[in-house]
């Protein structure tokens, strides 16, 4: 057995030397890195390289700790740029030589659906392929993505399930008044301008018409012309209603924003929030019109 390990060991640095000569594993096989192999009732950790899928749908996997866990024993050949592998038990001899898609079984040839490989200092082998071959029957669960190898000849259920998925949660869209809302809260404290129709500075419609044509809805230019001509009239108010107010005619409008408050820009604070049920506020209130 310390035989064994030590040419283990020196078959390894070779590998590391001729490394550079072979391509890494396809993006498919970086994605299957959760695939897993259980032995009979053991599930394999594999502490380094991991195991994957190639592009044929064959699983790969590294060839030490296979070799390990099933007793095989293993020695190493470089031929050229490439490395042949020897697996034995007491019944079968598996030549196989990375890149080829061949292998000598008992000095017979068979064909491989995929070739062994190296990456990253590690050689992997077809799994399926070196298992059966050996007489071990392999079982492929795929709602766990688990490789269960039949080494004890029967049939074994997964060692390892995998966690149901996260359930999606849906993207929650505010509705068309809730954005004009909240667009409209990040204007507060910007300064009232008499005429002013942007961000530098607003009147009480110039802020309203704004937010709305933001949104794709052209508003009439002054609060009288809102109150005479857009939307319909209302009484219980919903976040998004126009408010409007007058003295002896209208002359200032803003959004309704829900608990009896509304925003607005005023000649006194410019944007802000007050409340219908104010003495000032209430006392001019006439009405909302709902345009959404």
């Amino acid at each position: 057995m310390k035989s064994f390990t030590k040419r283990f060991i020196c078959s390894c640095a070779l590998v590391g030397a001729v490394v550079p000569m072979f391509s890494a594993p396809s993006a498919q096989a970086a994605s299957s890195s959760s695939v897993k192999v259980q032995i009979n009732d053991e599930l394999v950790p594999f502490p380094e390289a991991q195991p994957f899928i190639d592009d044929q749908g064959t699983l790969q996997v590294p060839l030490r700790v296979l070799s390990e866990k099933l007793g095989y024993q293993v020695s190493w050949a470089k031929q050229g740029s490439e490395v042949a592998v020897t697996l034995m038990n007491k019944q079968q001899a598996i030549l196989l030589t990375t890149g080829e898609q061949q292998a000598i079984v008992n000095s017979k040839k068979m064909n491989l659906a995929s070739s062994p490989t190296l990456f990253q200092g590690s050689t992997y082998v077809p799994l399926r392929f070196i298992s059966e071959t050996f007489g071990s029957p392999m079982e492929w669960n795929d709602a766990n993505k688990i490789a269960i190898v039949d080494a004890d000849g029967k049939s074994h259920k997964p060692a390892w399930i995998a966690p149901p998925p996260a359930p999606k949660i849906a993207a929650i869209v505010p509705s068309m008044p809730d954005q004009i809302v909240q667009t409209a809260s990040t204007f507060m404290g910007t300064p009232y301008a008499w005429g002013g129709t942007a961000p530098g500075g607003f009147d009480c419609s110039g802020f309203v018409r704004y937010l709305f044509l933001a949104k794709g809805i052209d508003l009439p230019r002054t609060s009288v012309q809102m109150y005479d001509q857009a939307g319909i009239s209302v009484a219980d108010l919903k976040v998004g209603d126009l408010v409007f107010f007058a003295s002896k005619s209208v002359n200032h409008v803003g959004i309704y924003v829900g608990n009896d408050q509304f925003i607005s820009s005023t000649t006194s604070r410019g944007v802000e929030i007050d409340s219908l049920a104010s003495s000032y506020w209430g006392s001019r209130y006439v009405g909302a019109k709902r345009v959404l």
